[in-house]
């Protein structure tokens, strides 16, 4: 599968572009690859879906957030079944057929198959719990979901057998009406939805008795969710067309899933890094040490050097959680705490006394040669 291009490429504008400069390229690419003007022109209705994806999502405010922030990860980016089906014709012109006006070049602007109202399900939203080993590798979750599904009694026409409607008299199967004013300035044409048909351009006869008419059934459905590698906590994943079912047809509303991380007993996470405090003992930070990490493969073992002072932080590199869009991993950083015991018994206090004695535990201020440190020097100084 080819690699999407960045948004704002396919429309042409920059990244500090309004809404009125995002619409206005997206309009001018929609009418240079209309269908209608490139019958039969593959290319060219891949043009036409690719910018109309890129307007869907540029011209939402929180779709844009995203992914600014993500990328095409944020939005599904095709990966584990997010967003990869694309937008359909009906889609594309059900959803912006409208920006174009009275435009009466093409069919599919004004009147027409496309002047009809079409009918859109509602999203679903789900949260999905993950572990930091789960999102480090990526994972399959199937989820149980109660929605809105098409009758299958009526193929979801809401009529009796799926065939008992006729069409609207009032729009003639249209879904829109034309009313003509005389008005000083002469006479004013205005167009709205149908009020008999809703738009729909046809009228049921006799209900189905199953969906009363309706279309669409409640219902449940297990979906598998193919989740990427390196999501993080909030992150929302958009799976097109798994959302409700349109009452009457129409399109599906889409699946919105929102991740929710599992706080991890031991790890703490920070955007790819992931942060663990060590803790050793006193003699150990003084003489050296080997210590156990716990990483999200399993436990490592990792050198502690003599004479570590407590603050220190080592960094494994590679250890942590993968880029959300593939290019690198991040590291796992160890901040060695050296352990200072809070309740000594007499002979370990007794202890304690004769070290804080000895010269070489004595610290001393910069510039100063005494007890274990002037030694040191003196012998360099030969």
């Amino acid at each position: 599968m080819a690699e999407k291009r960045d948004y704002y490429d396919v429309l042409g504008v920059s990244k500090n572009a309004d809404a009125s400069e995002i619409k206005k390229a997206y309009r001018k690419l929609a009418l240079q690859y209309h269908p209608d003007k490139n019958p039969g022109n593959k290319e060219a209705e891949e043009k036409f879906k690719e910018a109309a994806e890129a307007y869907d999502v540029l011209s939402n405010e929180e779709k844009r957030r995203r992914y600014d922030q993500f990328g095409h990860a944020g939005m599904g980016g095709g990966a584990g079944g997010f967003g990869g089906a694309g937008m359909s014709m009906d889609d594309i012109f059900s959803q912006f057929g409208d920006i174009f006006g009275s435009f009466t070049g093409f069919s599919g602007f004004g009147g027409g198959r496309q002047a009809r109202h079409v009918n859109r399900g509602t999203n679903l939203r789900v949260k999905v719990k993950l572990t930091l080993e789960e999102i480090a590798k990526g994972v399959e979750k199937k989820i149980k979901v109660k929605k809105y599904v098409s009758d299958s009694h009526c193929n979801g026409t809401g009529a009796k057998d799926g065939k008992s409607f006729s069409t609207c008299s009032t729009c003639h199967g249209s879904g829109q009406v034309t009313r003509i004013q005389n008005t000083i300035l002469g006479q004013m044409q205005t167009t709205s939805v149908c009020p008999t048909c809703g738009g729909e351009g046809k009228i049921i006869n006799e209900k189905c008795v199953h969906c009363n008419g309706e279309g669409v059934l409640l219902s449940e459905e297990v979906l598998t969710l193919n989740i990427p590698a390196g999501v993080s906590n909030g992150m929302q994943l958009s799976m097109s067309g798994k959302g409700n079912a349109a009452r009457r047809g129409g399109i599906n509303g889409d699946l919105i899933v929102v991740i929710e991380e599992i706080e991890h007993e031991e790890l703490v996470r920070d955007d790819s890094d992931l942060l663990y405090n060590a803790f050793i003992s006193f003699p150990d930070a003084v003489l050296g040490t080997t210590i156990e990490i716990p990483t999200l493969e399993g436990k490592v073992k990792m050198k502690v050097e003599a004479g570590t002072q407590s603050g220190r932080i080592f960094r494994l590199r590679g250890k942590g959680l993968p880029e959300i869009e593939g290019y690198g991993r991040g590291d796992l950083l160890v901040k060695v705490n050296v352990w200072i015991p809070v309740n000594l018994s007499k002979e370990d206090k007794k202890l304690m006394e004769q070290l804080q004695e000895n010269p070489m535990f004595t610290p001393v201020k910069k510039g100063e040669k005494t007890g274990f440190f002037k030694k040191m020097k003196d012998l360099f100084d030969k």
